[in-house]
């Protein structure tokens, strides 16, 4: 039988909705908390994993379990104050927003774009423009072309698909949601929010424009508040914000089969592969192999996280600088989850559920060589970025000894690699590692 190295298998689709008993007051800084002692996690692994984050640029950590804080630090001059962008993570406040608008009869996912933001809005025929809808906003499928991703001028939006058969992190399109909102409720976006989120839930944020770019700014607290919002299922405190529950199953469940990772706005872990922005390249394994499979986030440029563990009603929040300057920071996250999962001892990290490993590969991240353990001899290795090109090894960079493979990757860019081997009997096995 044939073995394939995957860092999971596919797993049931869970819903995200736990029963949270505790909501902090919505004004003033009272928040009840609960210690990780009295949680009987394992406190060894506190001051590792603070370290670890302190160094990596991190403004502001945050943990609640049942509502209840457990950690909460701040580094550097950041405190429980200070407002801190969001980046692509606010995109799961747009995307609640959209939900909302439409429970309200304000508009439908499956409208055409064109019909809130006039025709024009892009450089398409009419008809290959009317063919968008405001679903294939929420789920990166507009088949425009994400050449310049966060132009939203008319001539920056050119067809290069039809909607629905291209996935890609484009964040065009996902700005002109804010438009989509504002049109169909005839109020400014920040007024839709305070008005259907933040006066319900204590948020206290706000969209500021920089650039083409609508980012949402606001404490660690108000991301944490969000948080306890989506696993209520969209109720805070009793008061209903989202009671459709076929909308709010959607944002955070696969919303198209091209990247199964994603769904409104909003990325899935332990899903059998994903596909990272800027590519094309759909990746075999979860997003983050050390966290739980059941993880859903929001998930923003220099490593800003609003993590969900529903099984747990864990929130986990983490703001900063940038550790690098990946839109959606994958590599940071899983390391951060590898200090994480052993603090939070009942948690069970995606690569222990249905995976073998079948071979070993080291350092990672990698500077100039890498090297592979295997149990089997291997006859083929490619490496592949995340635009699905193929980088040939000549055989003087690669050697083999003692069942190790040895490869000299200097010469690659610095980034994320996707890396297959085949042995004798053509077995697959992939991985993944970072060029520093």
């Amino acid at each position: 039988m044939k073995t394939k190295l995957l860092f999971l298998l596919l797993l049931p689709v869970f819903t995200l909705t736990a029963q949270i008993n505790y909501f902090p007051p919505l004004l003033g800084g009272e928040w009840e908390t609960i210690s990780p002692e009295e949680l009987g996690w394992c406190t060894e692994h506190i001051p590792p994993l603070l370290e670890y984050l302190e160094a990596e640029n991190t403004k502001a950590f945050l943990i609640l379990k049942d509502g209840k804080i457990v950690l909460e630090e701040y580094f550097g001059d950041t405190n429980m104050n200070t407002n801190l962008p969001w980046n692509s993570a606010g995109k799961t406040i747009t995307a609640l927003l959209v939900g909302i608008a439409q429970e309200d009869g304000l508009l439908n996912i499956n409208d055409a774009t064109s019909d809130y933001l006039g025709s024009g809005w892009t450089s398409l025929s009419p008809e290959q423009e009317d063919s968008i809808t405001i679903w294939n906003q929420l789920t990166m499928t507009s088949g425009l072309d994400d050449a310049e991703s966060f132009c939203t001028d008319p001539e920056c939006l050119q067809y290069l698909a039809d909607p629905g058969t291209r996935w890609a992190y484009h964040n065009a399109p996902y700005t002109l949601l804010s438009k989509v909102i504002e049109n169909a409720s005839g109020l400014g976006l920040n007024t839709y929010a305070v008005q259907n989120l933040n006066i319900h839930t204590g948020i206290g944020g706000a969209f500021v424009t920089l650039g083409y770019n609508e980012v949402y700014f606001s404490p660690a607290r108000g991301m944490a508040r969000m948080g306890l919002l989506m696993l209520n299922g969209g109720t805070w405190d009793g008061t209903s914000l989202l009671s459709d529950n076929t909308y709010f199953n959607q944002l955070t469940q696969t919303s198209q089969e091209l990247n199964p990772a994603y769904g409104y706005l909003w990325w899935l872990n332990g899903q059998d592969s994903y596909i990272l922005p800027g590519g094309q390249f759909p990746f075999s394994g979860s997003l983050a192999p050390n966290a739980p499979a059941e993880m859903v986030s929001g998930i923003g440029k220099n490593g800003q996280f609003l993590n969900l563990i529903p099984s747990e009603n864990l929130v986990v929040i983490r703001m900063g600088g940038a550790p690098n300057e990946d839109l959606v920071p994958i590599t940071f996250h899983n390391d951060m989850w590898s200090l994480l999962t052993p603090l939070i001892c009942e948690v069970t990290p995606a690569n222990e559920i249905n995976n073998t490993k079948a071979i070993n590969l080291y350092p990672n991240p990698v500077r100039d060589e890498v090297t592979i353990e295997s149990g089997t001899s291997m006859d083929e290795v490619l490496i592949y970025d995340t635009q699905g090109r193929l980088y040939s090894l000549s055989l003087p960079r690669l050697t083999a000894s003692n069942g190790k493979i040895n490869i000299l990757v200097d010469q690659l860019p610095p980034g994320l690699y996707l890396i297959e081997l085949k042995d004798m009997q053509g077995n697959r096995y992939l991985d993944k590692f970072v060029k520093k």
